[in-house]
């Protein structure tokens, strides 16, 4: 797969034009902050509600925002101009995706610090954090490929962002309803089993699961995404 640095920067300008002026989808970065900030004045300081904010960032920032920046290619036709030009597989997905990436990054950066959450290890949790965006972006432009319109590409995403950031408030009450216990094994669960892992004596099985877990399901779905897309290419 031949990777064009050139091409990735020429997407990724054009996602940052169109992200900045539909004030509808660059709204929604401000949400997180929002709750972040009101959690810190409201001193809350458990690791349920210091993830509260993070794991929003994942489903109205980065699966959102992604879903709906390749929806409104798809509406204007120029997905499919971006399909057929020379640009390759790893070029459009790579390029599509790196604009979020960062704004994901910054974004949850800030409600770390606004939340007042201090990790009991930074590294380890940065990498899970990490291939959480990877995994959420490509949720995002799966619903992306599905949607025609950034309309229809908000109602798409909205299930698809319940069920994957259901995973802690299903354990909750997984001692009432014992199936919602496979909830654990979600992304957005793991992520917090693993901060609270870390904020006590752990053991390498403790962070390496989950680690493993958010790869999994990375890989699955950017699995499924390049084989819609490809599809996608041949309609």
């Amino acid at each position: 797969m031949n990777i064009s640095i050139a091409r990735i920067q020429a997407i990724f300008m054009k996602d940052y034009k169109e992200f900045s002026r539909n004030y509808a989808v660059s709204v929604m970065v401000f949400l997180p902050l929002i709750l972040a900030f009101a959690y810190n004045k409201m001193g809350t300081n458990d690791i349920d509600a210091y993830f509260l904010p993070i794991n929003l960032v994942f489903a109205v920032v980065t699966a959102y925002v992604q879903c709906c920046l390749i929806a409104e290619e798809k509406e204007k036709n120029t997905l499919r101009s971006l399909m057929l030009s020379p640009a390759s597989l790893g070029d459009i997905l790579i390029g599509k995706s790196l604009f979020v990436f960062i704004v994901t990054i910054v974004i949850v950066s800030l409600s770390i610090f606004l939340v007042g959450y201090e990790p009991a290890n930074l590294f380890i949790l940065a990498i899970a954090l990490l291939l959480s965006s990877v995994f959420y972006i490509a949720l995002g432009t799966l619903c992306g490929l599905f949607a025609k319109t950034i309309m229809e590409a908000s109602i798409i995403v909205l299930p698809v962002m319940f069920i994957f950031s259901f995973g802690p408030f299903a354990l909750t009450l997984a001692s009432v309803y014992p199936v919602l216990d496979v909830a654990k094994w979600l992304p957005s669960a793991q992520l917090i089993l693993l901060a609270d892992a870390l904020e006590g004596n752990y053991s390498s099985m403790d962070y390496i699961v989950p680690i493993l877990t958010i790869i999994a399901w990375s890989a699955a779905a950017w699995l499924v995404t390049g084989l819609i897309y490809k599809k996608r290419m041949v309609d």
